[in-house]
């Protein structure tokens, strides 16, 4: 019989550069797949991981491997290598440069899994495309969803550079989406309006019904009309790379079995423990729950 899967990510698996201001730098595996599945995994949830990547080094799977992830490598010649520049005290201040990419993800690459949500978990617009998206959305999942992340950083073709920009198929992807994730820098980029919840109501005039955004002091959800919010509770931010994908991963797997308001809470309880220590969240279900006791309680 085959697996069924709460939880599908796709997207590249990647080495990241981190350098902090005034810190020592460090390489190590990365990417908003490797954030997201750890998350979904650690709390319980049974996940598939599709990932381009170098056969070469696929080593970099095991963590995911080792708390139940199952992954599915799709072949390419590079595994994508992602510098973050931290260049001020403010770690949302950074440079970000793609250094080598997998390349586009083909539908034919991605096995037909069967998935409660598929979560299209990009960190550039080297990831996905409209043919893909169109053709995960005619597999019926009963959710669909993306990080706008993928199609707002736009990689500069000669300093490999991420810029963000506004992108020409916004309407027309969050319509396709089921849920969409952005932050409030691409929430200004692609609505014009820094305003958490301005932003989010105009992403739902184009077709999701179910819009998060993040930014330093917490997250919003706006669904069907209603707008929610939390405040993070993180005592320091030397984990802050992977802040939105840590976010929308919980938000996604509470979400399978509770209501909007409870699944933020959880999602800013589970972020805020991970933004305190770098990589992925390394913490368990109980961790969360204590959180979301002590700092976040209903």
């Amino acid at each position: 019989m085959p697996k069924k899967y709460d939880i599908t990510f796709i997207g590249h698996m990647c080495y990241d550069e981190i350098i902090p201001f005034g810190g020592q730098p460090r390489v190590a595996p990365g990417s908003a797949v490797l954030c997201g599945a750890m998350v979904a995994a650690r709390i319980g949830k049974k996940v598939a991981a599709v990932v381009k990547m170098a056969k070469k080094d696929e080593a970099i799977l095991q963590p995911m491997k080792d708390v139940g992830v199952d992954t599915y490598l799709i072949p390419s010649e590079e595994t994508s290598y992602n510098r973050v520049l931290h260049y001020s005290a403010n770690v949302d201040e950074r440079r970000m440069t793609l250094i080598k990419s997998a390349g586009l993800i083909s539908i034919d690459d991605v096995p037909a899994l069967d998935s409660t949500c598929v979560h299209l978990a990009g960190i550039s617009d080297t990831e996905f495309d409209m043919a893909l998206m169109k053709s995960l959305k005619s597999r019926a999942y009963n959710s669909l969803s993306v990080d706008m992340q993928s199609f707002v950083r736009h990689i500069n073709p000669v300093s490999h550079d991420h810029e963000s920009s506004d992108v020409a198929d916004k309407k027309e992807i969050a319509a396709m989406m089921d849920k969409l994730k952005l932050d409030v820098v691409e929430a200004r980029i692609l609505t014009g309006t820094e305003d958490l919840e301005k932003a989010a109501v105009i992403v739902e005039s184009w077709g999701c019904p179910e819009v998060m955004i993040t930014h330093s002091e917490g997250v919003l959800a706006h669904v069907k009309g209603v707008t929610y919010y939390e405040k993070f509770s993180n005592s320091n931010v030397s984990g802050r790379t992977g802040r939105g994908d840590t976010t929308f991963s919980a938000y996604l797997s509470w979400r399978l079995n509770h209501d909007i308001r409870e699944s933020l809470k959880f999602a800013a309880a589970l972020v805020s423990i991970k933004m305190e220590t770098p990589g992925p969240f390394n913490g368990t279900l109980e961790d969360v729950l204590i959180r979301l006791k002590e700092k976040h309680s209903l």
